[in-house]
């Protein structure tokens, strides 16, 4: 029943990926006074992708064709072992804090060197920006982590759940309220949404995930796309289930499970509703003042860890 689980869990997050960007472009679009394309449109668009044929830039080499596989290959193994539905699957060993920090990571650079290598002037642009602010990102990520894992002992994402599940008051401890603060800066970050990027932009002047992915086309895109939304779910996903972790499966009874599907899809649901809700009322930062965005997320990281520490 725990291989049943893991299955569960990455056909919902493969399902309900393309879903969560198509409700937060409706609830954009409705706050916007515009009717939207409804929440299924993102399905429909890579469906049509899907059926095209890629096209590569001249002078591009393996580097360019590999990127959309490497993004969508990481971020399916997140997937696979973060626990998002349950937290007793077979792979529930393996989803350390720093293999999910990694593998986020190595995705951002394959897609980062797929820029470079098209030898363009908006690819070039993009994928520095994409590293500066991955550079930034990642160690708030760690120290999250390392401030949650204080009071498990373990780096094991399942780990600080189950706790999470066991004591309900470590959730609402100062050192996880921090945690909870520069967490949601770096998701906000690291899923390209306002103020750090905007995703439905193609100005030269603000892109930078738009910028290096401007080169591919048919089945190359389809899959960064894809790729894309599931990592901006993957990323609510583990924000919902690190600082809310209720309703995450511990076993792997058909119940407990039905359970988790419904409490992850609802989770998700809520925190996209209010990223998309917080971005019509929110204007991008210029590109200079997001190391200032990023850097008060590290301090609150720190800040996290030295109370958890001072608590323990």
């Amino acid at each position: 029943m725990r291989t049943v689980g893991v299955v569960v869990q990455l056909v919902l997050l493969i399902v309900v990926a393309p879903y969560l960007v198509g409700l937060m472009r409706q609830v954009r679009a409705r706050l916007e006074g515009r009717a939207g394309a409804g929440a299924g449109q993102p399905w429909r668009d890579l469906r049509k992708q899907f059926r095209k044929e890629p096209i590569s830039p001249a002078g591009s080499s393996w580097v360019f064709a590999a990127a959309p596989a490497v993004l969508a290959a990481t971020t399916l193994v997140i997937a696979a072992v973060a626990p998002f539905v349950a937290t007793g699957s077979p792979l529930a060993g393996v989803a350390d804090l720093f293999a999910v920090v990694a593998l986020l990571l190595l995705g951002t650079v394959a897609l980062a060197l797929a820029g470079l290598d098209t030898g363009t002037a908006f690819g070039g642009m993009g994928a520095s920006r994409e590293i500066t602010v991955a550079a930034l990102a990642e160690p708030t990520i760690l120290l999250a982590g390392f401030a949650l894992s204080a009071r498990v002992g373990s780096t094991n994402l399942s780990s600080i759940v189950e706790l999470g599940q066991q004591s309900p008051a470590g959730v609402l401890s100062p050192a996880t309220l921090l945690a909870a603060v520069a967490l949601a800066v770096v998701v906000v970050a690291e899923a390209g949404r306002l103020p750090v990027d905007n995703p439905s932009t193609h100005l030269e002047l603000t892109m930078i995930h738009e910028a290096m992915v401007l080169e591919y086309s048919g089945r190359d895109l389809a899959m960064v796309e894809f790729a894309s939304a599931l990592r901006l779910t993957l990323l609510l996903g583990l924000w919902a289930n690190l600082f809310l972790p209720w309703g995450v499966a511990t076993s792997g009874s058909p119940v407990a499970l039905l359970i988790g599907v419904a409490a992850f899809t609802v989770k998700v649901a809520v925190l996209g509703v209010v990223l998309a809700t917080g971005e019509v009322f929110m204007a991008k930062l210029r590109l200079f003042r997001v190391p200032e965005l990023l850097a008060g997320s590290f301090l609150f990281g720190v800040l996290a860890v030295s109370s958890s520490f001072f608590l323990a």
